[in-house]
C-alpha cells in the first residue's frame, strides 16, 4: 500500500457493510483455533470453498482450551475489537449480553494514575466486560456454525511446497501423519509458532524475531459480585514507572456469572498476589476504595498466576524470500506486553488485513506482499504503543529508538493531562483501544493542548 500508515490504519478501522465476495480458492487450512485463527477462518469463509482448521485441542468441546494457559487471566476487549466483532458478526454485542458479559459505557469505566482519577471521556464508544473463555467461545461458535468451516483436532508439524508456493500441511492425527491440501495457509499458533523453523528447514529465510523483555508477572483472582448492573462496571489503575508502589498496576471487570475478576501486576522480581492473603492486602492497601470493596467480597477459587518474559514480532514483512500462499497472524506475528490488553483487538485488526487483501482478489501464486504490508502498519502502531510504554520501566534496558528523550516526555505530559483534559483523554483512548493511529499524538495542537491542561492543573 502506498498510502501512509494513518490512512492505512483508519480504513483498516472504517467497517462498511460486507460486499459480495465470491471464492478465489478451493481450500484454505488455519493452523491454530485461537481468537486470531478464528477470526481468519470467519474472513476465508468468503473467499475459499471451504476451511479448515486444525488445533491440538478439540475445537467443538466447549469452555476454555487447555492450549491457552493464560485464558484464566483477565482480558480486555477494546472498543476497536468489539467493533470489528460486530462488524463480523452481527449481534455479537446482543450474543456476547445474553451469556452474561456486563456492558461498560464510558460513566460504568473508572481509571486511575498513581491513585488520580482521571475524567471520563463521555461520548466514547461502549465496550464489553467478559472472561476470555466467554469470549473466546462466543467467537468460536459462531464460527463452526458457517458451513464451509470444519476442524481438525491434530497437530500441525510443517510445510509442503511446490516450488514457491506452500500447497499444503503435514498433520500428524494420533500418531498418523498426512497431509491436508491447502491453496492458502494461515499460521496462528501463537506466540511458540514453529513456521520460523518450517520456513527454514525447507530453505526459506527466517524472518527477523524482535524482542523486548517486560518480565511482566500477574495474578487474577475472582470474587462474588451480587450487583446484576455494577456501576462501575470497570476500573482500572496503573502506577507510573519509578512511583514507589512496586505493583504496576491492578483492574477488576465485572464478569458472567455474578463475578469480579481482578487482576494486579508486577515486573522482575515483584510477584504481587501469590498467595490469596497477600493478593487481598494488596488489593485493600495499594489502590484506591474500589479495589477494597471488591477485595471484601467472597474469593472463588484460588489465585492464578501468570508470567509474560517479553514482547516480541516476526517480521515477515522484511523478508526478501517468502512462499506463496502462506500468512501468519495474532500472536505467532507479534504479541505485546498484556497489561495494554492490546491482543484480541490486534488480531481483529489482522483479519481486517486478511479481509482488503483477500477482496483485491490477488493471485494466489504470488507472495502476500500487499497483506504483510497492511498488517506492518497494525503491529507498528501495537508496538510502538506498548514498548514506548515499556522502554520507561527502570529494568527495561532498550534498544530506545531515536529521539526517545524528547518523544518519552511528550508522552508523559499527554499521560498526565488524560487525567484532567477531556480532549487529551479522547484522543489518548482512541490510539490505546486502537481506533487511531498513535501518529495521532504526535499532532501539533494535540500536545499544545496537553501541555496547557497540565499547566491549568499545578
Amino acid at each position: 500500500m502506498s498510502f501512509s500508515p494513518a490512512r492505512v490504519f483508519a480504513a483498516l478501522n472504517a467497517v462498511r457493510p460486507p460486499g459480495e465476495a465470491s471464492p478465489i480458492m478451493a481450500r484454505a487450512v488455519v493452523l491454530g483455533g485461537s481468537v486470531a485463527g478464528m477470526l481468519a477462518a470467519r474472513v476465508l469463509s468468503e473467499h475459499a470453498e471451504s476451511v479448515l482448521v486444525v488445533d491440538r485441542d478439540d475445537l467443538q468441546a466447549p469452555g476454555g482450551r487447555p492450549g491457552v494457559p493464560q485464558g484464566t487471566q483477565l482480558h480486555a476487549l477494546l472498543p476497536g475489537g468489539l467493533r470489528q466483532l460486530e462488524h463480523l458478526f452481527p449481534g455479537f454485542r446482543a450474543e456476547a449480553l445474553a451469556h452474561g458479559a456486563v456492558e461498560a459505557p464510558p460513566a460504568a469505566r473508572r481509571s486511575y494514575l498513581d491513585r488520580r482519577l482521571k475524567v471520563v471521556v463521555p461520548d466514547e464508544a461502549d465496550s464489553l466486560a467478559g472472561s476470555r473463555p466467554l469470549l473466546e467461545g462466543l467467537i468460536r461458535r459462531q464460527v463452526l456454525r458457517l458451513p464451509n468451516v470444519k476442524t481438525l483436532t491434530a497437530r500441525a508439524t510443517g510445510l509442503v511446497f511446490d516450488g514457491a508456493v506452500t500447497v499444503g500441511v503435514r498433520c500428524d492425527v494420533g500418531g498418523a501423519s498426512g497431509v491436508e491440501p491447502a491453496d492458502l495457509v494461515v499460521d496462528a499458533m501463537g506466540r511458540s509458532s514453529r513456521l520460523s523453523d518450517w520456513l527454514a528447514q525447507a530453505g526459506w529465510d527466517r524472518p527477523v524475531t524482535r524482542r523486548m523483555t517486560v518480565d511482566l508477572n500477574y495474578a487474577t483472582a475472582l470474587f462474588r459480585r451480587d450487583e446484576a448492573r455494577p456501576d462501575p462496571a470497570v476500573v482500572m489503575a496503573l502506577h507510573s514507572p519509578g512511583t514507589s508502589s512496586d505493583v504496576a498496576g491492578a483492574a477488576f471487570f465485572a464478569v458472567e456469572d455474578g463475578r469480579w475478576m481482578a487482576m494486579m501486576a508486577g515486573y522482575g522480581e515483584s510477584r504481587p498476589g501469590r498467595t490469596a492473603a497477600d493478593f487481598v492486602r494488596r488489593l485493600r492497601e495499594d489502590f484506591p476504595p474500589e479495589f477494597a470493596e471488591v477485595a471484601g467480597k467472597e474469593l472463588l477459587g484460588d489465585v492464578r498466576t501468570y508470567r509474560h518474559a517479553d514482547s516480541r514480532r516476526r517480521d515477515f514483512h522484511g523478508l526478501r524470500r517468502f512462499p506463496a500462499g502462506l500468512v501468519g497472524v495474532g500472536d505467532a506475528v507479534a504479541s505485546f506486553n498484556p497489561v495494554y490488553g492490546q491482543g484480541m483487538t490486534a488480531a481483529a485488526l489482522h483479519a481486517a488485513c486478511l479481509s482488503t487483501y483477500l477482496r483485491s482478489e490477488p493471485d494466489l501464486g504470488r507472495p502476500a506482499r500487499r497483506f504483510f504490508a497492511a498488517q506492518k502498519v497494525v503491529v507498528d502502531a501495537a508496538w510502538s504503543t506498548s514498548t514506548s510504554a515499556d522502554l520507561a520501566l527502570p529494568h527495561v534496558t532498550g534498544p530506545y529508538p531515536r529521539g526517545y528523550r524528547l518523544s518519552s516526555w511528550l508522552g508523559r505530559q499527554i499521560l498526565t493531562a488524560t487525567v484532567t483534559d477531556v480532549p487529551t483523554a479522547r484522543r489518548f483512548n482512541d490510539v490505546v483501544s486502537m481506533r487511531e493511529h498513535p501518529s495521532s499524538l504526535a499532532r501539533p495542537g494535540v500536545i499544545l493542548g496537553a501541555l496547557r491542561a497540565n499547566r491549568r492543573a499545578r
